[in-house]
């Protein structure tokens, strides 16, 4: 009971009833409408029906605040099942909302909708929203801003102006039957044709030059940059030509402000940087081109260019044009420069990282050869040596199921659709790293999933391995934002490796890039009841099998309990 018997106790209480009152009042719900429709868009002289969002490419931004909602009625006018994942929102018991097909929910099929409703809770920066069924998102995806509560602010100097910049990949072709075809066949698919930046690929590409994104600024301004890796299979550099750049966040959390002139994204995850205009006024290209950690594995190795065009440039001559200033791009292997860039993130201020672990968990994670069975069609076993590929995490290679989700599933206690049997190590230790058996090479196809009780912490070592080549690996989580303790080289040794540990002020993020040839350490609380997929977000791997799902219990109360479904909620 409340004592406001004393006058002072009084005022107190009535000003916490006030601050709780204004900060609901403040905070507004967003109605959006996502038609998803096929679109003609002309890209590299030739003209697709491409599937979109509203008719654009990119989608819509979404614009709010922290503590608002979100309803996004999503209609299907496609010939294809869609849903839509609201990468990095936490989804705090709305696991319906989260959006991965068979995972959280049935697909929308053509014709169907959907309505996602969920609230930002306690997250701000940068995020995006993306198809999350067959390789849809190649094409239907956009930002999603979360600025401060109202009357908050940035922990940085206010930016003049803000630019949302979301990286791409286009295929000259159609995505669907790009996949569709290596699936089939059981090879590698085709690499993409062009990258782009906001669905432009720049004036170094055919037929481009036109369209081609300006970012106008003025001399002496400072300008927020929010850059999204939406590409589907690539891990990316940028960098904008002669300036430096101060990363201020990373997948809507704030880190420690350091200064870079290049940075590195793997797909799903987002950077959020200061840009001051202190150049001679001029046009500068920004650029992004891949970082190719897979050796002798084919890529797109174009690059896609914007510009940053000071006000006050001066004209070019009547008849002439002057090329923008280029940057100088890393190599495509330059893992010295990804890794002193992903190692220079950190906290703002200390955290209070979980230490008691209740699971201590060591998942190895890359690629693989399934051995064709015995008469087997060439056409269907086009990979390496009469192969098809596949990949896995501690060799259980990822199988959706097709009747129900797995979140409908363990909701309403349906049998057979997937096990909680999902190993905590690897079935058989090895050298990850070096050179592996044939006899690992081939993983075994399940619906496995790993549970956990509400409020149990998580330390999980995600190791790489190069079972048939290492590779850099970008681990997405749903439903949760995890600190990054350590990555490094080789195979994890905790005797070793545990010192390495940053306890202190280590990044929050939603996807951590796995380096190629080595392992990465998060640790997370399982505060948020649901099932919640972890895979790797070069969808090419999450085609083949590298994924699994944490299956997470409530806990005691409304508070720590997944909301009922909603009414609408697709069937299968």
């Amino acid at each position: 009971m409340t004592n406001t018997s004393n006058p002072i106790c009084y005022l107190l209480f009535f000003l916490s009833l006030l601050l709780i009152s204004s900060s609901m009042t403040n905070a507004k719900t967003h109605y959006h409408d996502f038609v998803v429709q096929a679109t003609p868009v002309k890209r590299l002289c030739k003209t697709h029906n491409t599937i979109t969002v509203n008719g654009m490419y990119p989608g819509p931004t979404l614009e709010v605040n922290n503590g608002d909602t979100l309803v996004v009625n999503v209609m299907n006018r496609a010939q294809y099942n869609v849903t839509i994942h609201w990468h990095g929102v936490r989804q705090i018991r709305t696991g319906w909302a989260d959006g991965p097909e068979f995972v959280t929910q049935c697909p929308i099929r053509p014709g169907g909708s959907y309505t996602y409703r969920f609230t930002i809770q306690g997250q701000e920066g940068t995020l995006w929203w993306h198809a999350h069924s067959s390789w849809l998102r190649a094409t239907v995806y956009g930002a999603l801003i979360i600025r401060p509560k109202e009357g908050d602010s940035y922990p940085f100097p206010k930016p003049k102006r803000e630019t949302a910049l979301l990286l791409g990949e286009w295929w000259d072709a159609n995505p669907i039957d790009v996949v569709r075809q290596a699936t089939r066949t059981g090879a590698a698919p085709n690499v993409s044709d062009a990258y782009t930046i906001n669905g432009q690929p720049g004036d170094l590409y055919n037929c481009s030059s036109k369209d081609t994104l300006i970012v106008p600024v003025g001399s002496g301004e400072t300008n927020l940059l929010r850059v999204v890796n939406s590409a589907l299979n690539q891990e990316l550099f940028f960098k904008v030509a002669n300036h430096k750049l101060t990363v201020v966040g990373a997948d809507a959390s704030y880190v420690k402000p350091f200064t870079t002139s290049v940075l590195m994204l793997g797909p799903g995850q987002t950077t959020d940087v200061l840009i001051t205009a202190d150049q001679s006024p001029a046009r500068y290209y920004i650029a992004a081109r891949a970082y190719n950690s897979a050796q002798g594995a084919p890529f797109d190795n174009t690059t896609t260019t914007a510009i940053l065009e000071y006000k006050s440039a001066p004209c070019p001559a009547k008849g002439t044009s002057v090329k923008p200033v280029m940057p100088t791009m890393p190599a495509f292997n330059d893992t010295a420069t990804v890794t002193a860039f992903t190692t220079s993130f950190r906290s703002p201020r200390k955290v209070s990282v979980p230490t008691k672990i209740d699971h201590n968990l060591f998942f190895t994670v890359g690629l693989g050869l399934n051995r064709c069975p015995p008469g087997a069609s060439r056409s269907t076993c086009q990979g390496p040596n009469g192969t098809r590929f596949t990949a896995s995490m501690n060799n259980v290679s990822f199988v959706l199921p097709s009747n129900f989700s797995l979140l409908q599933a363990h909701q309403q206690g349906i049998p057979g659709v997937f096990t909680t049997d999902f190993p905590a190590n690897p079935p058989v230790q090895f050298d990850y790293t070096g050179n592996v058996s044939r006899s690992l090479w081939q993983p075994i196809a399940g619906t496995k999933v790993y549970r956990l009780k509400y409020g149990e912490t998580v330390q999980l070592v995600l190791q790489g391995t190069s079972i048939f080549t290492a590779e850099n690996h970008p681990i997405h989580l749903h439903g949760y934002d995890f600190y990054i303790l350590a990555e490094g080289f080789g195979n994890f040794n905790p005797s070793r490796d545990t010192g390495k540990f940053n306890l202190v002020d280590p990044p929050l993020r939603n996807t951590a890039s796995v380096p190629v040839g080595g392992w990465s350490v998060i640790r997370f609380v399982a505060d948020n009841p649901g099932v919640w997929l972890m895979h790797c977000h070069l969808d090419v791997h999450i085609t083949w099998g590298l994924a699994m799902a944490f299956l997470v219990e409530n806990g005691v109360g409304e508070l720590q309990t997944l909301e009922p479904p909603p009414k609408d909620l697709p069937l299968c």
